[in-house]
């Protein structure tokens, strides 16, 4: 069985991210893993095709990507300051697929994620980012719905 020296958390910012802290601090002190906090950034590059120029696109990107940062680094103040080596990163890019890259090269062992139970036409628009993540991640994937 693979070790889970390195714990990937996928925080969205929401009113959800906090009632899956505890299962990351769990599994974090019973195994003795490094805490990592990723919040992705969705690309707005598409939006070029419409007419939106693009040093508007990269200008709110950056925005979004600053606020990003700010928003994490009091998420990580507020509920893992009795843990300072927790590990944070802002990126921008297709979720799943920066999770899942982030995971491999940082040779995490364990990914934590939540789960918001989108349906109906939510589902088939938005799709489900914990659903694709669990289904091709090389790495064991705890799923956790903050609503039950």
């Amino acid at each position: 069985m693979k070790e889970f020296n390195k714990i990937l958390f996928p925080v969205d910012l929401s009113e959800a991210a906090p009632k899956i802290v505890p299962y990351v601090k769990l599994m974090a002190k019973k195994f003795e893993s490094e805490i990592h906090l990723l919040f992705v950034a969705r690309v707005f590059e598409y939006f070029s095709g419409i007419y939106v120029p693009h040093p508007s696109i990269n200008q709110f990107e950056d925005e979004i990507v600053e606020g990003a940062k700010k928003k994490l680094k009091e998420f990580t103040e507020e509920y893992f300051s009795d843990l300072p080596e927790t590990k944070t990163e802002v990126i921008t890019g297709d979720i799943s697929e920066e999770i899942l890259r982030y995971a491999a090269s940082n040779d995490v062992g364990l990914l934590i994620m939540g789960t918001h139970g989108r349906k109906g036409l939510d589902k088939v628009v938005f799709g489900s980012i914990a659903e694709r993540v669990s289904k091709t991640s090389p790495v064991p994937v705890l799923l956790v719905n903050p609503y039950k």
